[in-house]
């Protein structure tokens, strides 16, 4: 019987344009995601898979046991990392050469999970409440195993919501009239490298701070033991009295924007009128600073103001921060600008890792994907940190994806070796040495004997 991939195939095609063009076909020979083998290499020195499959509960019996849980937390983790961000392709990865050498185990001289065994694995496996909440823990100590290799001098996380298009009656599903679309609603908090720290999938009409809890507050406990400055920032969904009073206990700066209202438009009503004169051809930046109290509750707290006067434009922008920073006003406004920089990571993880793609018919099914979606956006951002070559240094997960995970590779087979050879197109064999070098710098330090 032929290959399923077409390697039993022997019928060469020729094309007319040059007939000296002949076309092959040799599925279980070639594959088209060779730099997985250098994320594999990168999981072993972290010791990141094969821990989070034993915390992984494994409710299989009899013939369901084929596959270890660590080879299939794998396949479903890289898997995502290449590109295929559901078990649609699991038939034909299952004999990619390359996804098996991934797998490990059985998979390497058989074949990887079949589609049928994925979607057990992903649907009913880790669908339970126990594997859930393990699977919600497991970025963060990703993450912890990453810095203690390669330290962590300060953190800032960067707070933010995310939109999930549904289709169909899903569970979740919801309209929501600021994305314009029925949809679910994630929360993230980005660490400043891009890492997502946690995450958290909710319905659709939910506010953009709903449940906010759940989320930064395992995040504050992971870190409340390293000796380091700790930042905050938010847009104004997370303007929330009950928020600044569990950071300041945490230890944590913040710069969080404010919603405007009159009362503090008031407080800055002085900087709104036009000046005297010709307006100058630049824009004219204005700050302030002063202390604001909720009328409710509370206790006095520092606001920073930003106001703008920009040529052309008849009233001037204003922005309005919440902070307990003791920096300059320029400082501070400067500082939770660049919490912009969590929506480039949300719009990273769309287009490289597509963890937008959450279609199964219930929640917890799609609170599972989302996790593994972040934990393979994880691995990818432990790649484009561990040391690259400066040719490669300033990729984005983009185009890591596209020149270094989707690398042609042709595997050879001997009696004591398995060879890869690797196209040299975008990245050349020295460029990958030098990724394995750095990846090896990663790998703990032999134990005292």
């Amino acid at each position: 019987m032929a290959h399923p991939s077409g390697a039993g195939s022997r019928d060469d095609l020729r094309l007319d344009f040059d007939r000296r063009v002949r076309l092959e076909f040799r599925g279980s020979q070639l594959g088209s995601d060779g730099g997985l083998l250098i994320v594999r290499e990168l999981d072993d020195a972290l010791g990141l898979s094969d821990p989070a499959g034993a915390a992984l509960a494994d409710a299989r019996t009899g013939a369901n046991r084929v596959h270890q849980m660590a080879g299939l937390f794998r396949r479903a983790v890289h898997g995502r990392l290449a590109g295929y961000e559901d078990v649609n392709d699991a038939e034909r990865l299952a004999h990619d050469p390359v996804m098996r050498q991934v797998v490990g185990a059985r998979a390497v001289d058989g074949q990887a999970a079949s589609t049928s065994q994925m979607s057990r694995f992903e649907t009913e496996g880790l669908a339970t409440e126990g594997d859930r909440a393990a699977l919600a823990d497991l970025s963060g100590q990703w993450i912890d195993r990453f810095f203690d290799r390669t330290g962590l001098k300060y953190i800032v996380l960067d707070m933010d919501s995310s939109v999930s298009p549904t289709h169909g009656a899903q569970e979740g599903t919801a309209w929501n009239g600021h994305f314009g679309c029925a949809c679910c609603h994630p929360l993230f908090p980005f660490n400043q490298i891009g890492m997502p720290e946690r995450c958290a999938l909710r319905p659709g009409n939910v506010h953009s701070a709903d449940g906010w809890k759940a989320v930064p507050e395992p995040v504050m406990r992971r870190h409340a033991d390293r000796d380091m400055l700790k930042f905050f920032r938010a847009d104004a969904a997370f303007a929330l009295p009950d928020l600044y009073k569990t950071l300041e206990a945490a230890g944590y700066f913040y710069a969080i924007r404010l919603p405007a209202n009159a009362v503090l438009q008031e407080r800055i009503s002085h900087r709104l009128k036009r000046p005297v004169g010709r307006p100058p051809k630049h824009v004219r930046r204005i700050h302030e600073d002063f202390e604001c109290q909720a009328k409710s509750r509370g206790k006095p707290r520092r606001v920073v103001a930003k106001i703008e006067w920009r040529p052309g434009e008849l009233f001037p922008r204003a922005g309005l921060v919440v902070t307990n920073l003791p920096m300059e006003p320029e400082w501070v406004s400067g500082f939770c600008n660049r919490r912009g920089t969590a929506e480039q990571h949300i719009r990273e993880g769309k287009y490289a890792i597509r963890w937008t793609r959450l279609s199964c018919r219930l929640f917890r099914d799609d609170e599972v994907r989302l996790q593994l979606h972040a934990l393979a956006c994880n691995l990818a951002v432990f790649l484009s940190h561990a040391g690259l070559p400066e040719p490669m240094a300033d990729w984005s997960l983009t185009s890591l994806q596209l020149k270094l995970i989707k690398i042609g590779a042709r595997v050879v087979r001997h009696a004591r070796a398995v060879t890869f050879q690797l196209a040299e197109i975008a990245v050349s064999g020295p460029m990958v040495r030098a990724v394995i070098a750095a990846i090896q710098r990663l790998r703990a330090p032999p134990a005292a004997t």
